[in-house]
């Protein structure tokens, strides 16, 4: 039986393990090595079980427990090569870390990962696609200024869908943050605001894609009742019930103990 449990997601930190009950990977590795031991033993998933890291780019917020954590359980990190050359370019990976670039898909155990790549303001980003052992598959898609017929159409073949809903479009543009930040926010190469999330999400329905997650939502220019009240005012304006036709929910921020059955 398949599953995602979404340890945090945010401007803080993410990460992410999917997997079975006995097999897995973590996407991302956010926060810092202890907060991340500490959200696996919450959602009773032992670090056994994981299989490698699969790194989506390299800031901060996605990678500062990397090196730490990737050297005290011996596990393998996987990455576009750009990404990966920033990781050590920025000392945040360990030199004796067994690093492996990931092209287009990989297998690892009983597991497929697949690389998708997203227009984002790093190195050579990119979201993942895991293929559990039963044949049934999770996407994880943030920190991307548009979304792309890649995505999509990876989305559309997936069982379960974690989408950026980055920010509230008025709270981003009236909000503290300085105009050349809010210019790379809204730029093609920044993030997905909370209604073209809701927009993407009302075709992933129509298409069949019906277990949904919000993810790395800002702290600054988000709630996680925006967020969700956007996205479901989207939905039900397309005819379609919450909880009813669809699933959805918000990728939590600080650990706490929430998974998906996909």
């Amino acid at each position: 039986m398949a599953k995602a449990v979404p340890l945090f997601s945010g401007s803080k930190g993410n990460s992410y393990y999917i997997g079975s009950g006995t097999q897995g990977v973590l996407i991302d590795a956010g926060k810092n090595c202890k907060q991340l031991e500490l959200a696996l033993d919450l959602n009773e998933v032992d670090i056994r079980f994981v299989k490698a890291i699969f790194i989506t780019h390299e800031h901060s917020d996605h990678c500062s427990a990397l090196r730490v954590f990737a050297k005290k359980y011996r596990l393998p990190v996987f990455a576009s090569a750009g990404t990966l050359q920033a990781l050590q370019n920025s000392a945040k990976l360990d030199p004796a870390t067994q690093i492996g670039v990931i092209e287009d898909e990989i297998a690892l155990g009983d597991m497929l990962i697949s690389r998708i790549n997203t227009p984002h303001d790093a190195a050579e980003s990119c979201c993942y696609r895991v293929t559990a052992p039963d044949g049934k598959s999770a996407l994880i898609a943030t920190d991307m200024g548009v979304m792309t017929d890649g995505v999509r159409r990876a989305a559309a073949k997936s069982d379960f869908v974690v989408l950026e809903s980055n920010h509230d479009l008025d709270m981003l543009k009236t909000g503290p943050y300085p105009y050349i930040l809010k210019k790379r926010i809204l730029s093609d190469k920044g993030h997905l605001s909370n209604e073209a999330c809701a927009s993407e999400l009302v075709e992933l329905v129509n298409g069949g894609t019906l277990r949904l997650m919000l993810g790395h939502l800002s702290e600054q220019n988000n709630t996680p009742e925006i967020a969700l009240r956007t996205s479901v005012c989207e939905l039900e304006r397309a005819g379609m019930k919450f909880n009813n036709d669809f699933t959805l929910d918000v990728a939590p921020a600080v650990s706490m103990k929430k998974s998906v059955i996909f």
